[in-house]
């Protein structure tokens, strides 16, 4: 899921188990040039194996 930078903290997901995995850089999928205009948000992930972050390097 992704967790708006500007205005929340993702507290609730992360109180659940949820994993911060990185930021985005404020760029909308259509974004044709390479300045952030969108706020950053976090990128938060729930493992569902033990092994999550080794098959995640695949």
């Amino acid at each position: 899921t992704f967790v708006e930078t500007d205005r929340f903290r993702g507290t609730c997901y992360r109180a659940a188990n949820w994993v911060q995995v990185g930021i985005t850089q404020g760029r909308g999928k259509l974004e044709k040039s390479m300045q952030g205009k969108l706020p950053k948000k976090y990128i938060l992930l729930y493992p569902l194996v033990k092994d999550f972050k080794e098959q995640l390097c695949r």
